[in-house]
């Protein structure tokens, strides 16, 4: 009769590889990643085009120029090289969900379940915020913090943004906010690793107020509309990581050793 209280075996016990059929293993997840992306640029390049893809990027901005007005460029290169960009970044966005899915098949077989259950919802869950806040940013900051410097751009000047220039701005905006959706995950992070207790976290509370409305004052143009915009949902994303918080922790914990 087997012991009852016998230490439960290993799940992971062997299930061990030789070094060199995971590095065999990585090479065929970062090709089968790469072709994922290439199909991606592949079919954004068929349909729409680069050309639409800029142009869908700078409506929010051309939507509030003076009527005629259009972007320019002022290098010779630019109107070919900036829609490249816009369609390699497009396509790497369009292809993530494959290569995350790659990344965790390379990752998955070497974690305990306890860890599965940690590991996971935290890469689902931090995709799909940052992938909220480049939209949140695209669909409603944008055309508020454009309209509000064209509101106090004299007459006498005509805006002619230039393409790079925009295209500067878009991705730091777009990784400002992304990033910044990021506070729930952080959070979690933080409570279930032990580095800070919840209660401490609640207590943080007014801090984090503080600290929300001087990160948005650094990253975002100097108009209140854009700091409004990332520091309120700065400060409701971080109450909701607490309520996360709670409840990750109570269903990712390790199962008891037995006596």
């Amino acid at each position: 009769m087997s012991d009852p209280k016998q230490e439960p075996e290993d799940e992971l016990a062997g299930t061990e590889q030789p070094f060199v059929a995971h590095l065999m293993e990585l090479r065929d997840r970062l090709i089968k990643a790469m072709l994922a992306i290439a199909v991606a640029v592949g079919i954004l390049a068929i349909y729409p085009g680069p050309g639409p893809l800029y142009d869908m990027l700078a409506a929010p901005l051309v939507a509030h120029l003076p009527k005629g007005t259009t972007l320019i460029a002022t290098s010779v290169i630019s109107p070919f090289m900036v829609p490249l960009k816009i369609l390699l970044m497009t396509g790497f966005l369009l292809a993530l969900p494959f290569v995350l899915y790659q990344i965790w098949a390379f990752v998955a077989p070497g974690l305990y379940t306890h860890e599965k259950k940690l590991v996971l919802p935290l890469v689902i869950s931090s995709t799909i915020l940052f992938l909220i806040g480049v939209a949140f940013c695209y669909f409603f900051v944008f055309g508020q913090v454009f309209k509000v410097i064209q509101s106090f751009a004299p007459k006498s000047i005509t805006a002619a943004p230039d393409i790079e220039a925009y295209l500067s701005f878009v991705l730091t905006m777009f990784l400002a906010f992304g990033v910044a959706f990021e506070v729930p995950v952080a959070v979690v992070v933080l409570a279930r690793l032990g580095i800070v207790e919840i209660e401490k976290l609640k207590a943080f509370r007014s801090y984090f107020v503080v600290l929300a409305f001087i990160i948005a004052a650094i990253v975002t143009p100097p108009d209140v509309v854009s700091q409004l915009a990332l520091a309120i949902p700065m400060i409701l994303l971080y109450e909701l990581g607490i309520w996360a918080a709670k409840v990750f922790i109570k269903h990712t914990q390790p199962p008891s050793e037995e006596a």
